[in-house]
């Protein structure tokens, strides 16, 4: 894994972005980090380097947000059990082609395919992050 530090949000977005050029259809990535880590500002940078317009925004009310079906924003933080995720019909999109983003995939685990990337987000200051993937 390598790792990187941004120092501010714009320059985070930047790196997502050009992160998401290495990115194929049907890619899972886990976003791991902390609650204010920077997990939806890493995504907002993979959707403008997808070319997505639309605005992204935390899907932690509705658990996924699907982006013209190439990026799916999954936010599983208040998943309770992997029966709830199954009757949501998360585990659905993994073969649509798409590329999934997925926030608290520990709470998913048993659902996950195999080969999934994983990227790491550290706070280390109110603007600085350390991002490994």
């Amino acid at each position: 894994m390598a790792t990187i530090i941004t120092k501010t949000r714009a320059e985070t977005e930047a790196f997502a972005a050009e992160y998401a050029k290495t990115l194929q259809a049907g890619d899972v990535v886990l976003l791991d980090g902390d609650m204010g880590a920077g997990k939806t500002v890493f995504s907002k940078g993979v959707a403008r380097g997808l070319g997505i317009q639309e605005e992204v925004t935390s899907p932690t009310y509705a658990y996924m947000n699907d982006y013209d079906g190439r990026l799916f924003h999954y936010d599983c933080y208040r998943i309770e059990s992997v029966e709830q995720a199954e009757n949501l019909g998360l585990a659905d999109y993994f073969d649509m082609g798409g590329i999934c983003l997925i926030e608290w995939a520990q709470n998913i685990a048993p659902l996950l395919p195999r080969g999934c990337k994983r990227v790491c987000i550290r706070k280390l200051s109110e603007n600085e992050r350390e991002i490994e993937y």
